[in-house]
C-alpha cells in the first residue's frame, strides 16, 4: 500500500516473531511503512511477515540491540519504535521465583524496552518519532501473571509515561499499550494453559496491532500515553470472568 497511512514511516517492531510483534509488522507493511522487523528467531520473521527486514535479535543483549538500532537507523532513520518483546515462565508463584528468574524476566520485559527505546532515541528526537510499548493489565491490576511479571509490566508503562514527559519538547510520544489477555503463544507458558472457550473469548494479536497503527496514524499534536483494552467478554481486571461464550 504505497500510499498507506504510514507511506514514508520507518517502523521497528521488537518481538516479531509470533503473535503480537509479527501482527503489528504486518499491518504496518500494510499501511505503506518500512519495516525492520526483530526477534531471537529471525526465520520465523521471515516465513510470516512479508515485506519486512529481518534481524537476529535478543533484546536483553544491550550491545546487540544497540548495534543493530543503530544500523537500522543510520541506513533508514526510525519514526516507529515499538516494542512487543516479552516473556513469562510456568513457575511464577513469588514462593517460586529465584534471583536467577527473577532477573531474566526484569532483563526481557523491562530493561530490554529501555536499550531499545535509548538506542533509537537520536532517530526519534531528528524523526519526532513515537515509541509504542506493549505493556499489559498485569500491571495494574494483581493477577495470576507473577510478581515478576506485574513488576516488568509496570515498570514498562512508567518507563513509558517517564520517556514521554521528558522527550515531548522534542516532538517524542511514548505511549504504553495495556492489553487483556490475548491470544498468544505466551498462554502455553501458563501453569494452566486457558481453555479453547477462553482463548476464544480473548484479544488476538492483530487486536493489538490495530492500537498500535492508531496511535501511530495520530497527527502529531496528540498524544495517548497510555491505552488500555480488554476482551468484551472478559471484563473483570485480575481474573478471568466469562462464564460461557458469548452467543
Amino acid at each position: 500500500m504505497e500510499n498507506g497511512a504510514l507511506s514514508g514511516k520507518t517502523a521497528v517492531v521488537i518481538g516479531a516473531s509470533s503473535g503480537i510483534g509479527l501482527a503489528t509488522a504486518n499491518l504496518f507493511v500494510d499501511h505503506g511503512a518500512k519495516v525492520h522487523a526483530a526477534a531471537r528467531r529471525r526465520e520465523v520473521i521471515e516465513e510470516g511477515a512479508a515485506g519486512v527486514t529481518a534481524h537476529a535479535l535478543d533484546i536483553s543483549d544491550s550491545e546487540a540491540v544497540w548495534r543493530v538500532v543503530e544500523e537500522i537507523g543510520d541506513s533508514d532513520g526510525i519514526d516507529i519504535l515499538a516494542v512487543p518483546a516479552g516473556m513469562n515462565f510456568p513457575e511464577r508463584r513469588f514462593e517460586q521465583l529465584t534471583a536467577e528468574k527473577w532477573d531474566q524476566m526484569i532483563s526481557v520485559n523491562l530493561s530490554g524496552a529501555f536499550y531499545a527505546v535509548r538506542a533509537a532515541l537520536p532517530y526519534l528526537r531528528s524523526s519526532e518519532g513515537l515509541v509504542i510499548l506493549i505493556s499489559s493489565v498485569s500491571g495494574r491490576w494483581p493477577d495470576a501473571s507473577g510478581p515478576a511479571y506485574q513488576a516488568s509490566k509496570a515498570g514498562m508503562i512508567e518507563l513509558a509515561h517517564a520517556v514521554g514527559f521528558e522527550e515531548h519538547t522534542n516532538g517524542v510520544r511514548c505511549t504504553a499499550i495495556l492489553p487483556g489477555i490475548v491470544d498468544t503463544p505466551i498462554l502455553d507458558n501458563r501453569p494452566e494453559p486457558p481453555s479453547k472457550e477462553v482463548r476464544d473469548a480473548s484479544l488476538k494479536p492483530e487486536d493489538v496491532a490495530q492500537a498500535c497503527l492508531f496511535v501511530a496514524t495520530l497527527p502529531p499534536h496528540a498524544y495517548v500515553p497510555e491505552l488500555t483494552m480488554i476482551p468484551t467478554a472478559i471484563q473483570a481486571f485480575g481474573k478471568t470472568s466469562i462464564a460461557s461464550p458469548p452467543v
